[in-house]
């Protein structure tokens, strides 16, 4: 059975709790109870250091353990320093310090998210008397070199880490157990609504949120769209709103039904063949097919549109919404042993500022209905 661990969320909060408690009592803790709120749960979480910094501020150091999940933030160490202050407005403000990421899309704010900024204040404000305030700094040391790694800035994140999540538990994305979670997540929610919303990582679980769609209509999929179709097929699920980043759910439109890169990637490939077949000349096809990233190409295609007055992102990125649609449906009859499969699927993909390109004709109707 795969281990679970916590969110770097999770993590900040305790480390700044710890910084807080010194603040008021000059003594340090080794651990601190956290209130997750999502799930309804505490967790205790280890304190490596702390330490008063000026008669108003400390700091203090947690180390990530997402569990068995393979995080690349695994074991690095997240600190928090935490300062008194006298001033009008909230009583916990938190900012973004060294390796925590800023949002090209957002005029440099710092990507910390909702899930994370609800943690810490809510946490943070019960330690606190009315007529107290801090400022709460969240440093992670390896989160700039960690970034490079990171897909972030494709998300218009750079320069750090972003301390994004809905949850404060890290479950293993990859492994059996981890499916067998999401089916049983997959199978409650199917018995309260006809309609469910389908996505592949945090960002979409955010953004489906943002853009007023009901949290419980909801299910993370990772990389298992293809499990995750037939068992919502079974389970008579009536409609799917495919809900993702183009650079994964452009997969779909070449019959990939699983995801993650280590198995299967024909992102260019698929994305110049549309561009063909709808008879972009040649040598923006070779450019767009010897682009570095789908979010390269979509730049790509942009210009095209901005120089000539085309309407090829448009048409492509159309086409390519509708050809996923059409290959869920063809997926899940493969995988029944009715004629036809009881459930429909529209799609709806965004680009890495969180703007949505294109809604298929399907998706386009769900969303109507969800929003």
């Amino acid at each position: 059975m795969s281990r679970s661990g916590y969110t770097l969320p999770v993590f900040a909060c305790a480390a700044a709790v710890a910084a807080l408690h010194w603040l008021r009592h000059r003594q340090p803790l080794t651990v601190t109870s956290v209130d997750l709120i999502e799930p309804a749960q505490i967790a205790e979480i280890a304190i490596e250091q702390v330490a008063g910094i000026s008669e108003n501020s400390a700091l203090a150091i947690t180390r990530s353990d997402p569990g068995d999940n393979l995080d690349l933030t695994r074991n690095t160490p997240i600190w928090a320093m935490v300062e008194w202050f006298k001033g009008d407005g909230e009583r916990v403000i938190i900012k973004g310090g060294e390796g925590i990421g800023k949002q090209l899309n957002g005029e440099g704010n710092a990507a910390i998210y909702a899930y994370a900024q609800r943690l810490l204040t809510e946490n943070l404000q019960r330690l606190l008397a009315p007529d107290e305030q801090i400022i709460v700094t969240i440093i992670l040391p390896e989160g700039r070199s960690l970034a490079l790694r990171t897909s972030n800035a494709a998300f218009g994140v750079v320069e750090g880490l972003s301390l994004l999540g809905t949850t404060g538990i890290s479950q293993p994305l990859s492994t059996p157990d981890q499916l067998t979670a999401f089916r049983n997540e997959l199978k409650d929610k199917a018995s309260q609504f006809e309609t469910l919303v389908f996505c592949i990582g945090e960002n979409g679980l955010d953004l489906a949120q943002k853009l007023g769609i009901n949290p419980q209509q909801l299910v993370k999929t990772a990389n298992w769209l293809g499990p995750m179709l037939v068992e919502a097929d079974i389970l008579g699920v009536k409609e799917i709103l495919l809900f993702g980043y183009h650079g994964k759910l452009i997969k779909l439109a070449g019959g990939i039904f699983h995801t993650h890169h280590h198995l299967a990637d024909g992102r260019r490939e698929i994305l110049a063949a549309h561009c063909g077949i709808l008879g972009l000349p040649y040598p923006h096809i070779y450019t767009v097919f010897y682009s570095p990233t789908t979010e390269a190409a979509l730049k790509y295609l942009r210009s095209l549109d901005s120089i000539y007055n085309s309407d090829w992102v448009n048409q492509v990125y159309r086409y390519i919404a509708e050809t996923i649609d059409m290959r869920c449906q063809e997926y899940l009859k493969s995988h029944s042993d009715r004629v036809t499969a009881k459930t429909v699927c529209g799609s709806v993909l965004f680009d890495r500022d969180r703007q949505i390109i294109v809604q298929s004709k399907t998706g386009c109707m769900l969303m109507g209905k969800l929003c």
